[in-house]
């Protein structure tokens, strides 16, 4: 995917029924993109594409079945054609302490966060390597910093970067971008319809630093990511400077996080 312009390319965005996911339809859409709306929600999701309109199609799909995810893509094609970008941004979160929390909450944030964004991946990869497209990574702060209360969202954050940072050098040679956005606090649900420790939906009590963006502020950003191709994009100072403490001073960014999580 080349030029300036996103009109007439081929978007496929996870987690695409609420929050970041639903600004970054309704902002490509305006764009003149052709956006492949897909979330596991079906019924927000058909709201979603009845606002919309008819340059999106909106598929629901449990991203962490491989082949669900193909057959999502195939749809894709024979709607739209060859897809020209990728936007991994489903996720979920957890609030407990690694020691409360049980397997099976582990292994369901990564199946969701990593194995998810992988098997989307590998859906669109022949089209994004034809069409030299990119690839954006919906991230966080936790990618690269630690997150109390979060160990296996962190864990999970933390994979992406792993496996996409050496997925951006094997396709940079093809002309394909790969782009990791490291957000901090987002104003979406994430956090209300995070897990408990033993699998439960809870409704934590936020603990935030910094300034929260809205969901418009990242898509905005996003959006220009999809044609820049930055490697990574840091947009809040609290993530500039959490990638500096706890590169430089992990020790004081470990006190300064445990002082933060006891004041909430």
């Amino acid at each position: 995917m080349s030029g300036s312009s996103l009109a007439e390319k081929v978007v496929v965005i996870t987690g695409a029924a609420g929050g970041i996911g639903s600004a970054l339809c309704r902002r490509l859409v305006r764009e003149g993109a052709r956006v492949v709306a897909v979330d596991v929600d079906g019924e927000r999701l058909a709201q979603l594409a009845r606002d919309l309109g008819n340059r999106a199609i909106a598929l629901q799909c449990d991203i962490r079945d491989p082949q669900a995810c193909c057959a999502v893509i195939a749809e894709a094609r024979a709607r739209f054609g060859a897809v020209d970008a990728l936007i991994n941004n489903a996720g979920i979160s957890h609030h407990s302490r690694f020691a409360d929390t049980a397997p099976a909450v582990v292994e369901r944030v990564m199946d969701v966060n990593f194995y998810g964004s992988v098997n989307m991946t590998r859906a669109v990869l022949d089209d994004v390597r034809a069409r030299r497209g990119v690839i954006v990574v919906v991230s966080s702060v936790a990618g690269f910093a630690p997150l109390i209360e979060r160990a296996a969202y962190a864990a999970s954050k933390h994979a992406l970067h792993g496996l996409f940072e050496t997925l951006a050098a094997e396709l940079r040679p093809a002309g394909v971008g790969v782009v990791m956005i490291c957000p901090s606090f987002v104003r979406t649900e994430i956090d209300a319809r995070a897990l408990t420790a033993t699998g439960g939906v809870g409704v934590p009590k936020k603990r935030v630093a910094g300034r929260v963006s809205e969901p418009d502020e990242l898509a905005e950003q996003i959006l220009r990511a999809l044609i820049a191709r930055p490697r990574r994009v840091i947009p809040s100072l609290v993530g500039k400077l959490s990638l500096a403490l706890s590169a430089l001073a992990p020790g004081l960014y470990e006190r300064l996080m445990v002082r933060s999580v006891a004041r909430g």
